[in-house]
């Protein structure tokens, strides 16, 4: 088979300008691909200030078609800005980056090549933690490095098939979305100080759906660095985000069904996280650090995001819990566009 070379849009969202530092070095790692990227797509979450000054950055690559500053022209978060992207998306293949992420040299390519397979309608990478400390806290197992947006221990090696890609570090044909619709609001980052997640793995699950004979795949040789800040070192960060998982968990059951809105976790409760724990006791008995608090950890992470789930599923019979998801509308990019119009204006003026 002859491969050819796929345009991507890439899909930054961005939210506040106390990661201005980390936005231009995602925005830049896009820039130094090996395969050019069509288009990066700066999706600002409502916030005025912040997409007037990336009006000001950008300016110049804006005029060459490079980059656009988008404002979400959707509710608050993390969801409704992907969307916004995906509307305004020009190129056959959107990837998402997260802002406080820098992907290596090669991280397009290696999506590009699986999609020869026409099945194959979305590519996720692996996601390396860059810890603000410069190393892993000695009690943190690696079971659980999806609290800080990471690839864990206990996901497969290489170019294999999954369930659902991590939406910090993957891509989709454009088709997928009009097959299955968008990323669900309600679920995931609303802006909210609790980090909810999941809106990936919802929307994967109903592109399995709606396309039976769908090919969703991790390719880990794509590879991103994710900054872990000081404060997600913490333990009180993980307590905060297992519990949120729980939440968010409940949520994708409600949409999808728990059969197969649970059915990695199932595996990944059962088999993966004891043998975490029976590593952790092993290292204590030969006297490595941190064993016994990684141990401890991932016994403290399931009851969280038991707990999490439990008051979840309680909300959501009692209607508490509205989310909802539908077809990416073109209306948005519209939107997104006479914003970013008036802002770059404003700039001008």
């Amino acid at each position: 088979m002859n491969h050819r070379h796929r345009p991507f849009s890439v899909v930054i969202c961005v939210y506040t300008e106390d990661r201005w530092e980390d936005i231009l070095a995602a925005v830049e790692s896009v820039r130094r691909q090996s395969l050019p990227a069509l288009e990066t797509l700066l999706v600002v979450d409502h916030n005025a200030a912040l997409l007037e000054r990336l009006g000001r950055e950008y300016r110049d690559h804006a005029a060459r078609g490079e980059l656009r500053v988008l404002a979400n022209a959707g509710p608050r978060g993390l969801s409704a800005g992907r969307n916004t992207g995906i509307a305004a998306a020009r190129g056959e293949l959107v990837a998402f980056l997260d802002d406080d992420a820098v992907a290596e040299r090669d991280w397009l390519r290696f999506f590009d090549e699986a999609y020869d397979d026409p099945r194959v309608l979305a590519v996720g990478g692996r996601t390396l933690p860059a810890w603000a400390s410069g190393r892993r806290p000695a009690w943190f197992p690696e079971e659980f490095d999806w609290v800080v947006g990471c690839t864990y221990r206990g996901l497969p090696a290489g170019r294999v098939r999954v369930r659902n890609v991590l939406g910090g570090n993957a891509s989709f044909r454009r088709t997928a979305f009009d097959s299955a619709g968008g990323f669900a609001t309600g679920i995931g980052r609303d802006g909210d100080r609790r980090p909810l997640g999941c809106e990936e793995t919802e929307l994967c699950i109903r592109l399995a759906r709606a396309v039976p004979d769908a090919v969703l795949l991790i390719d880990d040789r794509a590879v991103i660095h994710h900054k872990v800040p000081a404060v997600r070192e913490r333990f009180g960060y993980f307590r905060t985000r297992t519990y949120a998982e729980g939440l968010s968990k409940a949520l994708v059951a409600r949409s999808v069904g728990a059969r197969k809105g649970l059915e990695s976790e199932r595996r990944y409760t059962t088999r993966v996280l004891p043998a975490g724990v029976a590593r952790g006791l092993r290292d204590t008995v030969r006297g490595r650090p941190g064993g016994l608090g990684r141990a401890a950890a991932i016994l403290a992470g399931v009851s969280t995001a038991a707990a999490g789930y439990l008051v979840g599923r309680f909300h959501g019979r009692r209607g508490h819990a509205v989310f909802s998801s539908g077809p990416v509308e073109r209306g948005l990019a519209d939107a997104a566009a006479r914003e970013s119009s008036r802002s770059s204006r404003g700039a001008a003026a």
